[in-house]
């Protein structure tokens, strides 16, 4: 992927500067949002694998949560550090990076709360360690198929030039990617539906907050995965072009601005 956008200039990416340009995904905001994960990412935390998971028997838990306890602890130290004034505005490819991993692992989180309420003793599912593996595999494949879909798609209307400012396929770009949203839509239907069968197959009585939660769990973890491109992208394009970073003044640097590394 690296290698084909080098391809690209930077006139092909120029729409992507809209959300940096609008200030939503300025430094300061950027780090306003760090900021708060500091809390909610320990909170989130606690919820997945003290709460979700007391009875289940979901297998590999000690496992997930060594591994995940010590990502979860190096996420929450670099985000003290990069929601401070003066760090973030030197290191604002880092910031972009952590704000892409905190995302990512909620996002996870949400997902590990479905799987294990799934195997939970406390609501009327009957689940076995493997019908539950096999629920695993087949959504984490699905989430997969998202990703790489949602990468292809948006390749091909970078290199068709809809990203381009200016050209009447920039002022119709909404309308053609709505058409080309159609094959994602599709897999995360039809992971629903699956989904939706699963929690049918192996519960005896309806509890609609856990099938709620459920359900929301995947479809997060699918929603992540579909934004996961764009992200990666302006991330790619933070380090190549200097128009997609601010100045000190907290002003988005103009098209066309020299490379200078941080």
């Amino acid at each position: 992927m690296h290698v084909m956008l080098n391809q690209l200039h930077e006139k092909d990416f120029y729409v992507l500067r809209g959300s940096l340009k609008s200030g939503r995904q300025s430094p300061k905001n950027l780090a306003f949002a760090v900021f708060l994960s500091i809390f909610i990412q320990p909170l989130i935390f606690f919820l997945t694998y003290v709460v979700a998971a007391d009875t289940t028997i979901y297998p590999y838990i000690d496992i997930l949560m060594n591994v995940h306890l010590w990502i979860t602890i190096a996420l929450v130290v670099f985000s003290i550090f990069l929601s401070i004034p003066k760090v973030y505005s030197r290191n604002q490819k880092a910031q972009y990076l952590l704000i892409i991993f905190v995302s990512q692992n909620i996002g996870l989180c949400m997902y590990l709360i479905s799987l294990f309420i799934l195997g939970s003793n406390n609501f009327s599912f009957e689940a076995t360690v493997g019908s539950l593996m096999n629920f695993t595999f087949i959504t984490l494949s699905i989430g997969l198929l998202v990703f790489v879909s949602t990468c292809a798609r948006f390749y091909i209307l970078l290199k068709k030039g809809h990203y381009k400012e200016g050209t009447k396929k920039d002022a119709h770009r909404s309308k053609l990617e709505k058409r080309s949203y159609l094959p994602v839509a599709i897999m995360v239907g039809t992971a629903l539906v699956y989904i939706i069968q699963y929690m049918h197959q192996i519960s005896y009585t309806l509890d609609i907050n856990a099938m709620v939660l459920i359900t929301i769990g995947p479809l997060l973890y699918f929603s992540m995965l579909f934004v996961l491109p764009e992200q990666l992208v302006i991330l790619y394009c933070k380090y190549r072009f200097e128009s997609f970073n601010f100045d000190k003044d907290g002003n988005l640097k103009p098209m066309g601005s020299e490379r200078k590394d941080d």
